[in-house]
């Protein structure tokens, strides 16, 4: 029974025997093993490499398709350009079939040139009738000035203006700077010095001054006629008795109504009033009114008679002891005196030559010469047979 085992018992220890071998192979592997590692580190580098190099393709496909969309937005871009390009060209040919041909442009030229030619004959012409410069102009503004000064002269015999108008064509004749004014500036100055030694009355401040005496005119009353003695006789009558009889107070009474003056040598004049006074007073009014326009036109003759007037109306309507109307006759009699005329020199020849001195400049301008004086010793020559 110990020696004769079963198949079972048999079996039993080949199947140990596999199960005993791991330990042995620990130390060295064996063949197989190796091979396979071998091939599973080569297949996991396969896989590493063919996952890097999908991911690569993979890149430059992204690369590719971005650049290829880049290169469509600048297709897309020139392609716009071109379109707008086309525009332009559409409009700059729809201009340039508007602008003249050359016919046209030729015509417009010959007529710019005619249009510039007939400007600088105008010019010329303009230049001719002006001035040649502004210093045409400050001469005639001179000559103006000395008819202006003559003028108010004449009409209103204004010596402070007449003066400042002489004055200011002097100063334009310096500002020329030219030998040749020198005789018409000396003929300013004669003219000048004879204004300045004009005696100038204040005119206008007569006429204020007969204006205020106007109004002094117009404000004036008559004066009660008063005596000296009051109730004359019958007041000496009525102080003789004792003024308690009834005599004395009858002649006081009666001194207070009439006045008995054996002794008065002065005329009484009649008491003004009511249409009578105010008659007075406007021709008081009216004759200092004359005297104001003789004073400011400077008529003297008319001037002191229109005081005469107003100094007859006050003495002939009007008591000397009223105080207003003494006073008003007073001021009056100080007026008359005063002279309201004035004898303005003549300024022909100042204007004379600086119209002479215009001329020559006109003449030396537009280059003419003056004609020389014939010579007598030829006249007589060509007179002789």
């Amino acid at each position: 029974m110990s020696e004769a085992t079963s198949p079972n018992e048999q079996e039993q220890p080949a199947r140990a025997a596999p199960d005993a071998a791991p330990p042995a192979s620990e130390d060295k592997p064996s063949g197989p093993g190796k091979v396979a590692l071998l091939l599973a580190l080569l297949a996991l580098l396969l896989a590493i490499a063919a996952a890097l190099a999908g991911g690569w393709s993979l890149w430059q496909l992204r690369a590719l398709e971005s650049k290829d969309q880049q290169q469509l937005d600048q297709l897309q871009g020139v392609r716009e350009q071109s379109e707008t390009a086309v525009q332009q060209a559409e409009a700059l040919s729809a201009r340039l079939q508007q602008l003249p041909t050359v016919a046209e442009l030729e015509e417009r030229r010959r007529l710019l040139a005619r249009l510039q030619g007939d400007q600088q004959l105008l010019n010329k012409r303009l230049e001719t009738v002006l001035g040649a410069s502004r210093q045409d102009w400050r001469l005639a503004e001179a000559e103006h000035l000395l008819r202006l000064a003559s003028l108010r002269l004449s009409a209103l015999q204004d010596i402070d203006s007449a003066k400042a108008l002489v004055q200011g064509a002097d100063e334009i004749l310096r500002d020329q700077d030219d030998p040749a004014a020198f005789a018409a500036r000396e003929q300013l100055a004669k003219s000048l010095e004879a204004l300045r030694a004009t005696p100038n009355p204040d005119r206008t401040g007569l006429f204020l001054q007969l204006g205020a005496l106007r109004d002094q005119a117009g404000q004036l009353s008559a004066l009660n006629p008063a005596f000296e003695s009051q109730g004359g006789v019958l007041g000496e009558l009525a102080a003789e008795g004792d003024g308690a009889s009834w005599w004395s107070q009858g002649l006081q009474t009666l001194a207070e109504y009439f006045r008995i003056d054996f002794s008065a040598d002065q005329n009484i004049r009649p008491l003004l009033a009511g249409q009578s006074l105010s008659q007075v007073r406007l021709a008081l009014s009216l004759a200092l009114e004359q005297a104001q326009w003789a004073a400011l036109h400077g008529e003297t003759q008319v001037y002191r008679q229109a005081l005469l007037q107003a100094a007859e109306v006050l003495d002939g309507h009007f008591d000397r002891e009223n105080p207003a109307s003494r006073a008003l006759r007073m001021r009056i009699d100080e007026l008359i005196g005063q002279s309201v005329e004035v004898v303005a020199p003549d300024l022909t020849d100042s204007l004379n030559a600086v119209q002479a001195y215009l001329q020559r400049k006109e003449s030396a301008r537009n280059g003419v010469v003056p004609e020389a004086p014939a010579d007598p010793a030829a006249n007589d020559e060509e007179a002789r047979p």
